[in-house]
């Protein structure tokens, strides 16, 4: 496919690493660009890293930190600030302080469209515009079934979100509907493969028909109460696999360890892991907080969600969302959590059911219509009869039909160019 450049348009991509799931989305449309343009040359910036080198260590251990031990302060602020008013706004210009720096950065590179995963970049990029400094195109990736004041800024040339329940509530505070395009939340493309569970727990020395559990709270392991928690799963009188995520939560990992051995359950403990997705395609349901980027993965998987412990404000926002389109159970202490597994045991249709809801919601290709609605805030493209991308997935299967009726060129009504 010709796209009519003569040099590589570079794409700024602006993520922080407060919470994994920013990251997560800065690389899976880094991805999807390498996979399908080699024409555009994907950049990610850490920009609180970039913008506060020295502080930056210090804040994001403060608030991994604080947001364990302080969640009803964290989520006073949340609620506080969760629409535009005088205290979010102050709180705004103080959390998004360094424009001279990033300025710097983008005359620096020079791109053709700066993406925000982050909340307070958006801000940054917005005032940026607004003094008139910058004129590139602006695009802001919600990384979360949920809005806040904090996502939506004035100057934004285009909204990628999660879900049409993000999507109305964008309209409802005033944003166009033209600036904005429900992907789902972009996911890596490890996410959208399909597995042979046989091959990969031969793999992970694991037993194919054993009933698996796996837990996981995010990069920091931060999940329930911890060895506690091992505790009640041990409770579980049915012999299960439990494969446990802690994430880089050393102290965790070194905890279970010790007790692990003496379970009836076979443990699988893991650290910080890059191949959640061959861990997913081997389990029937995953515990775990109901981190955005996450629960897409999951949802990308076809695998139903036990949500646990979630932290308050964008984390309740998205059990709200899953447990209200039948993607997840919730357990709300240790004892529901065992009443629930032994529910799922005991009680097939219930996962079977959820599994049929995942699949009404589920899509595979958020990342590179992403990366779609990315592209043509530059390039000037009508959607329906441009395209700027398109997955060797989908390559293969137009080759051997006729273009025009592939269910996923009709259901979005595009059309394909070879």
């Amino acid at each position: 496919m010709d796209m009519g450049y003569s040099e590589k348009k570079k794409i700024l991509i602006l993520s922080a690493s407060f919470g994994d799931g920013h990251n997560q989305v800065a690389k899976a449309i880094c991805e999807a660009a390498e996979f399908s343009l080699p024409e555009v040359e994907p950049i990610i910036l850490d920009i609180m890293e970039w913008v506060h080198p020295h502080l930056y260590p210090i804040t994001n251990y403060l608030y991994k930190r604080g947001i364990k031990r302080f969640p009803t302060v964290y989520s006073y602020f949340y609620k506080r600030t969760r629409e535009t008013n005088s205290f979010s706004i102050t709180l705004n210009s103080i959390l998004s302080a360094g424009m001279r720096s990033v300025l710097q950065y983008i005359n620096t590179i020079k791109p053709a469209v700066v993406v925000s995963t982050y909340p307070f970049a958006a801000g940054i990029m917005s005032k940026l515009k607004e003094q008139g400094l910058i004129h590139v195109p602006i695009v802001t990736v919600i990384t979360d079934y949920t809005d806040h004041s904090y996502w939506i800024h004035p100057n934004t040339d285009q909204y990628i979100v999660g879900s049409s329940q993000v999507l109305e509530k964008l309209i409802s505070v005033g944003v166009e509907t033209t600036k904005i395009k429900c992907t789902g939340i972009p996911i890596r493309q490890r996410f959208t493969h399909d597995y042979s569970r046989k091959k990969l727990a031969a793999k992970l020395g694991l037993d194919p028909g054993k009933f698996t559990l796996l837990v996981m709270g995010g990069g920091e392991g931060l999940i329930g109460k911890g060895i506690s928690t091992f505790y009640a799963l041990d409770s579980i009188q049915v012999p299960l696999q439990i494969i446990i995520i802690c994430g880089r939560n050393d102290k965790l990992l070194r905890q279970l360890d010790e007790v692990a051995q003496q379970s009836k359950h076979d443990i699988v403990l893991r650290g910080f892991c890059e191949d959640v997705n061959e861990l997913m395609a081997v389990s029937d349901v995953m515990i775990t907080k109901p981190g955005g980027v996450t629960a897409a993965e999951a949802i990308a998987m076809e695998l139903p969600l036990m949500i646990y412990d979630p932290l308050p404000g964008q984390e309740e926002d998205n059990a709200n969302y899953l447990l209200e389109a039948g993607l997840a159970l919730h357990a709300e202490n240790e004892s529901d959590l065992i009443l629930k597994i032994q529910l799922l045991l005991r009680e097939s249709f219930v996962l079977s059911r959820m599994k049929e809801n995942i699949r009404k919601c589920q899509t595979n290709t958020s990342a590179f219509e992403a990366l779609n609605a990315i592209i043509r805030t530059y390039s000037h493209q009508d959607s329906n009869d441009f395209i700027a991308f398109w997955p060797n997935k989908f390559r293969g299967e137009l080759k051997n039909s006729d273009p025009e009726s592939h269910p996923y060129l009709v259901e979005k009504n595009i059309k394909y160019e070879v």
